[in-house]
């Protein structure tokens, strides 16, 4: 009788210690992957506020980038080595020494700015989607500062941008945003995540 206790009990802690290491020793999850990004954009597009909120970092009273930066900015399913470009007259022509390594693009652009300037953010654009380091990378447009009331829809920017031509066969998605609706803006970027696990060539989206 001694003995059935016995194996029972010794069958107990063998059944015990095995759902503890399964509990305790776990393998850790697989890492995320990582994609190196560049961000540009004419000054005042709002690129730092932008990455800024999304580092979860304090955007009041930000400075805008007079060179470059790089945040690793982490999402749940990727995490994404944005290079951040100034965008001032002075910076805008040394952008393409940063292209190489890049396997996406971020362009920033507000959509409250004066038709002048509209033009010269269409002109960057059209630059960086025929650049040879670029032109085969997937694009996120992002149609920044729609709270501003003299901002322009992003399917108006669209047409104005004559993008449907102008990006045939390429891969982009042309988002609104704005540092009120983060949510949004993530979901932009997850979209971007998206595009660059992809392998072939999807249609263009908005």
């Amino acid at each position: 009788m001694s003995e059935h206790i016995q194996l029972s009990i010794a069958l107990c802690r063998i059944g015990f210690y095995t759902c503890l290491q399964k509990l305790c020793c776990k393998a850790p999850p697989p890492p995320r992957p990582e994609y190196d990004v560049v961000c540009i954009g004419l000054s005042g597009a709002g690129k730092t506020s932008l990455l800024s909120r999304l580092c979860n970092e304090i955007s009041d009273g930000t400075v805008p980038t007079t060179g470059f930066s790089i945040k690793a900015v982490p999402f749940e399913n990727a995490i994404l080595n944005v290079k951040e470009l100034g965008g001032a007259e002075t910076i805008k022509k040394y952008w393409s020494r940063y292209y190489q390594g890049s396997q996406g693009v971020v362009f920033v652009l507000n959509s409250a700015a004066s038709d002048e300037e509209m033009e010269a953010s269409r002109s960057e654009l059209l630059l960086a989607m025929q650049h040879p380091q670029l032109c085969t990378l997937p694009f996120l447009i992002l149609a920044n500062h729609q709270d501003s009331p003299a901002a322009r829809s992003v399917s108006e920017i669209q047409k104005y941008f004559e993008l449907q031509p102008l990006a045939r066969g390429k891969r982009w998605i042309l988002s609104g945003s704005t540092t009120n609706n983060m949510e949004a803006v993530k979901e932009s970027f997850s979209q971007l995540i998206s595009l660059l696990e992809e392998k072939e060539v999807l249609p263009s989206r908005i």
